[in-house]
């Protein structure tokens, strides 16, 4: 008799507090589904604030900002002086070119620009008007196309290359 009070008490320290499978899935439910209801609580405590109706604060702001026009047209002086390539190069590539930002080849660095050299001025000049990998596209931002040629071949020759200064495009009416 003694050998049955020392196996019941032996089994009772092995054993953990769910005893069948029913306190099993409660403590299941009370471990998963519980909480996941006390997230969904918080997330809608969280985002029902006592928020103003859209366009209650600034009404002529908002209306001014559903009625603005898709487009605009920015008229530019055709007979402004063009600015050089360095010009170009110091406002509009220094950011990226001067610390080779994003993978571009830094001014100057001639092992870094020569693959590109190779592709010749017109890849080059596309690549700056399209964009490319990292670089955004150039062309219609601040400065025409010639002016992004002509920095393009600053940044060439500057890099090895021996490229012309790109020749100023004829206006349709001087022709």
């Amino acid at each position: 008799m003694s050998d049955h009070s020392q196996n019941v008490a032996h089994e009772e320290e092995h054993t953990g507090p769910v005893k069948n499978p029913k306190q099993l899935l409660m403590a299941v439910f009370f471990s998963f589904v519980i909480p996941i209801f006390v997230i969904i609580g918080l997330v809608h405590y969280v985002t029902s604030a006592n928020k103003p109706a859209a366009g209650a604060v600034n009404m002529e702001k908002s209306v001014s900002e559903r009625i603005q026009k898709v487009g605009s047209v920015e008229v530019r002086d055709a007979n402004r002086p063009m600015k050089t390539g360095e010009e170009v190069f110091k406002a509009q590539c220094s950011t990226c070119h001067t610390n080779g930002l994003a993978g571009s080849p830094k001014f100057g660095d001639a092992s870094a620009w020569a693959p590109r050299i190779k592709t010749g001025f017109d890849a080059l000049w596309n690549s700056a008007l399209k964009g490319k990998n990292a670089m955004g596209a150039q062309g219609g931002g601040d400065f025409a196309d010639y002016e992004i040629a002509r920095a393009v071949v600053y940044m060439a020759n500057a890099g090895g290359a021996k490229f012309p200064e790109p020749v100023k495009p004829v206006a349709e009416s001087a022709k």
